[in-house]
Formats: C-alpha cells, sequence, structure tokens
C-alpha cells in the first residue's frame, strides 16, 4: 500500500486557480508506518521541534490502474477520509539546505493519522466538499474543495502515468492555504467533512 501526497494544492480563492494551474504537481510518498488510525493518541515525535500540521481529505483507491484517463479518474475512488499530514519542518529545512529529499521530514512514525473512510458515493459532487480542523476547540484551517488547484481526477490520471495505482493505496490531496501552523504535545485535533466529526485525536 502506497502513501501518496501533493503539495501546494489550494488557492484562497477561485480567481487564483488559473494562474497557479501550471502543470507542475507536487507529489511526494510516505511510508505506510506513518499511518496512525482508530483517532489514537500519538506520540509528539522526538525527532522535531517544529511540527506542522495541515488538515487534507484522503482519497483511497479502490482498483488498480495505470495511465488512467481524466475522465475515469475519478472512478478510481472508493471512500474518503480526512487526515493529517505532518511535517517535521525543521528537519525538511535541514534536508533542503543540502538539496536532500522529504523523505524523513514526512516519514516519521505518526506523521499521518487518518479518520475512518466514507463511500465516495457520500459525495455527489468531488468539487463541493466541506472539510476543517479545530485544535483546542479554536478553528484553525477551513477547506473547500472548488479551491483545488489540481482535483482528485487531475491528481490520479498525473500520478497514474508515473507508477501503477493499486486497490487500498491513499492519496493526501492538499491541504486549504490558509491556516496550517505548529503543534505542541497536548494538543487535541479535531477534524470534520461537511460538519460530522470524524478524526479526533491528541498529541501526547
Amino acid at each position: 500500500m502506497k502513501i501518496i501526497g501533493i503539495g501546494k494544492n489550494y488557492v484562497n480563492d477561485k480567481s487564483e486557480l488559473s494562474a497557479a494551474k501550471t502543470g507542475a504537481q507536487t507529489i511526494f510518498t510516505k511510508p505506510e508506518s506513518t499511518l496512525v488510525t482508530d483517532n489514537k493518541s500519538i506520540d509528539f515525535p522526538s525527532v522535531t521541534n517544529e511540527l506542522v500540521y495541515e488538515v487534507e481529505l484522503v482519497a483511497k483507491i479502490g482498483k488498480q490502474g495505470k495511465n488512467i484517463s481524466l475522465e475515469d479518474a475519478n472512478a478510481y475512488i472508493s471512500e474518503i477520509a480526512v487526515g493529517i499530514d505532518y511535517t517535521a519542518a525543521d528537519v525538511l529545512a535541514a534536508s533542503r539546505a543540502n538539496k536532500g529529499p522529504w523523505a524523513l521530514a514526512k516519514g516519521f512514525d505518526g506523521a499521518s493519522p487518518i479518520s475512518n473512510f466514507k463511500p465516495v458515493s457520500n459525495f455527489p459532487d468531488l468539487a463541493a466538499i466541506n472539510f476543517d480542523l479545530k485544535i483546542n476547540g479554536a478553528q484553525k484551517q477551513v477547506g473547500h474543495t472548488s479551491l483545488m488547484i489540481y482535483s482528485f481526477a487531475e491528481i490520479i490520471a498525473y500520478v497514474s502515468t508515473f507508477m501503477t495505482l493499486e486497490e487500498g493505496d491513499l492519496i493526501f490531496t492538499g491541504t486549504p492555504a490558509a491556516g496550517k501552523g505548529t503543534n505542541v504535545k497536548g494538543d487535541h485535533l479535531q477534524a470534520s467533512i461537511e460538519g460530522e466529526l470524524l478524526l479526533d485525536f491528541k498529541l501526547v
């Protein structure tokens, strides 16, 4: 099972979409060992002093595909969840200073907490999904998929030209353009889709 992420995939306003859509999607991968499910508490990672959160919708691939057409791409999604794509920002900065990869900054244990999944049939319009993140009861991020630079279908079609997508693969589809920040030990994170609380965990 692969975990695929896309970076810098949201704008603040629809008027920004055409300029942002350059065709250069930012794609990275994360190991399966980053996953945390069932709303389990997460041990604050010892490898970082700058743990950056990004709330994202997560698409689960339901069947194998390679070189998937844009028109067919949404049919490869079986379920949708909400998750946090964590980055050890200080680790990333040190790696970038030496022109290194993102692997350690994105791939530490606990870096991908996700909620239970909802059938994709619950979402008749993938370009009109609301989601949000609260931390310690305060609203931090609000997202709407109409503000995605690259849609679910465009991500799937693009990634599948490079690698075969397989049943069970997960795609983190990007975070809202505003609101990401850092967590500290003891923070309580709650993420919802369409007002339904699905992800609810603490950093301990």
